[in-house]
């Protein structure tokens, strides 16, 4: 016997997710699969969509030499680029795309000897203020390395703020600011993240970089839709999004407290009624928000009800007053099929990306239900 909390993840939704995010946007996509794809494990994602896949996107060096040990020969390209000349040989071997954020790697790059050139993604700092290279000194940069024998390609590309909130302008101000920037630069272009992909059509350009949607979650409020004048046609494609993962366990200790009474630690839930309280085997350790409240949802043999209580490492509560069915080894999910990892994180006051990322200790369970291998 072994601890039930599980997270099946469920490679044919990751592959229709990859379909979705293509199709919406038009062009090549390359899947992030960073931080070990979200928490659901890069290399089985990379795998189940490896035949179709534009490429892939990750963090760094480490995260793509998993990868190429794992058998993927897709293109890859590292998101932060090379952290020190040491990289670099690494970096041609493994045949690596790399992004150019600052100008410390530029003159690394070209001063160091290449056995053969290779593809960059050169960033632009079009308003986030996080990384890239400012606009006013992009055209002359994306010259010098043009010229270089170092260089085989360059993919202009830059990164959105605001893309997931359809109130904010600023993701319009940032195409401006690259448009100006990037007049007569002849190659091609990479804007649209997974938010621009759903939300902002007017991003569209030859390579996409989906992310959150490639694992069934949409990081759009398209409630906000009719706040500014955008074509969300391509919005409703995210109800095609199908959850990858999903997140169980099962219920250990069923027991009754009267009206009044308090339970878990800190004593911050006071029964309103006399309840009934399952114990569920899952906790932070396992990634399950401490920071989730009383009130959360979450589904026990299918039926919705409520997180209780405060979390604690190895256990958390649920309220079974209105599910009497429910009994020892009942399952339950926290996120899936039924409950909403995004209602899960607001709860949490966080996001969905991080309730993923931290998922840890859990059985993982891969199923692949496509003809698709």
């Amino acid at each position: 016997m072994s601890r039930p909390a599980i997270a099946h993840i469920r490679l044919d939704a990751f592959r229709h997710n990859y379909q979705v995010a293509k199709q919406s946007h038009g062009g090549k996509a390359l899947a992030v699969i960073k931080a070990n794809a979200y928490g659901h494990g890069a290399v089985q994602c990379a795998k189940a969509i490896e035949k179709e896949a534009d490429g892939f996107a990750v963090a760094a060096i480490e995260e793509a030499l998993q990868l190429r040990e794992a058998g993927i020969n897709a293109p890859i390209l590292l998101l932060e680029g090379f952290f020190e000349a040491a990289e670099l040989p690494l970096i041609v071997a493994k045949n690596l795309w790399i992004v150019i954020h600052h100008v410390w790697q530029i003159e690394i790059l070209l001063m160091t000897k290449l056995e053969k050139p290779v593809q960059v993604w050169l960033k632009m700092d079009s308003g986030m203020h996080r990384v890239g290279l400012s606009p006013a000194e992009y055209a002359t940069v994306y010259a010098r390395l043009s010229a270089h024998e170092n260089i085989a390609k360059i993919v202009l590309m830059s990164h959105f703020s605001d893309a997931d909130n359809l109130n904010s302008h600023h993701t319009q101000q940032q195409m401006a600011v690259f448009k100006s920037a990037t007049v007569g630069l002849d190659s091609e272009v990479s804007l649209a993240n997974s938010a621009a992909i759903l939300g902002w059509q007017q991003a569209a350009s030859d390579w996409s970089r989906p992310g959150i949607m490639l694992y069934g979650t949409s990081p759009l409020n398209v409630n906000q839709a009719h706040l500014i004048k955008v074509d969300l046609t391509k919005a409703e494609a995210k109800n095609a999004l199908r959850p990858v993962m999903q997140l169980t366990s099962r219920i250990i200790s069923i027991r009754k407290i009267a009206k009044g009474a308090s339970i878990g630690y800190g004593s911050i839930f006071t029964a309103e009624r006399d309840t009934t309280v399952g114990v569920v085997a899952c906790g932070y350790a396992d990634g399950y928000p401490r920071s989730a409240t009383t009130g959360t949802p979450i589904a026990v043999d299918g039926k919705m009800t409520r997180l209780i209580g405060r979390v604690s490492m190895d256990m958390l509560f649920v309220d079974l007053t209105d599910l009497p069915a429910a009994a020892i080894g009942s399952q339950v999910e926290f996120w899936g099929d039924q409950v909403s990892a995004n209602a899960v994180a607001e709860s949490a006051g966080t996001i969905a990306y991080e309730l993923f990322c931290n998922v840890k200790r859990v059985q993982f369970q891969y199923s692949d239900t496509s003809n698709l291998k």
